[in-house]
Order: structure tokens, then C-alpha cells, then sequence
């Protein structure tokens, strides 16, 4: 059996003390990402929509790197999202300026009504190269 490791970025947000988790987990040759939100270092959400997006994609940067690896790594991604008829066109916007040609990972994106107070949040699982 694999073991497993914790991983936190250099900067890491107040709220993985509050809520008791990981950043993410290295396990074997994969490190599963816990769902990131555009979090202030405070741990507050960034109001502006498009900001707090980009803020999610930003600490999912960190994660991945302080794991050994970056955008190209991930094979899985699943997004969730509070209202996402109106947010997928801003949503799509940052997602290509991270994935900008293929292959893509899989997407898995989920409509749900609470986020704790962020209105977007991304997890995804990448192979350590």
C-alpha cells in the first residue's frame, strides 16, 4: 500500500487549520488536490467573481507545485458551482488561460447550492512526473 503524504503550499490559507484537511495528498506517483476556492490568506472569498476564480486556479498553482508538479500534470478535474448558467462563460474564460491546448484532463463540473461562501471550487488528481 502507498503511503501518503500531506502537502501544503509555502503560503498556505487559514482554512486548512479551521476545517481540519489537506491541501492535498501525494500518494504513490499521484497527488490528489482538495478542492480550492479563490481564498483570501485570511481565508475570506474574493467577492468579485472572476477574481475569485482566478484566485482558485492561483492556490491550486501553489498546491500543484509545492507537490512537484503543474497544470500539465493533472488527469482529473471536477469544479463545482453555485449558479452555473451564469457563471460558466467567466468560468471557461480562466479555465482557457490555464489549459490552453490539448490533451485537456477530464472535467467533471457539478452544480450545487453552498460553498461555504465562494460561489466556485476546483479539486482535481495529477501524476507526479
Amino acid at each position: 500500500m502507498a503511503h501518503r503524504e500531506a502537502v501544503f503550499p509555502i503560503n498556505r490559507h487559514s482554512l486548512y487549520e479551521a476545517h481540519g484537511y489537506s491541501a492535498a495528498i501525494r500518494s504513490g506517483d499521484l497527488l490528489f488536490v482538495s478542492g480550492q476556492v479563490g481564498s483570501r490568506a485570511d481565508g475570506t472569498p474574493e467577492p468579485d467573481f472572476e477574481a475569485q476564480v482566478s484566485l482558485a486556479f492561483a492556490n491550486l498553482e501553489a498546491i500543484l507545485r509545492a507537490g512537484g508538479c503543474g497544470f500539465d500534470d493533472i488527469v482529473d478535474v471536477t469544479s463545482f458551482h453555485t449558479d452555473p448558467e451564469n457563471q460558466f462563460g467567466t468560468i471557461m474564460a480562466v479555465k482557457g488561460e490555464v489549459f490552453r491546448e490539448p490533451p485537456f484532463p477530464n472535467w467533471t463540473a457539478i452544480g450545487v447550492n453552498w460553498l461555504a461562501g465562494f460561489d466556485f471550487e476546483i479539486k482535481v488528481v495529477a501524476r507526479i512526473p
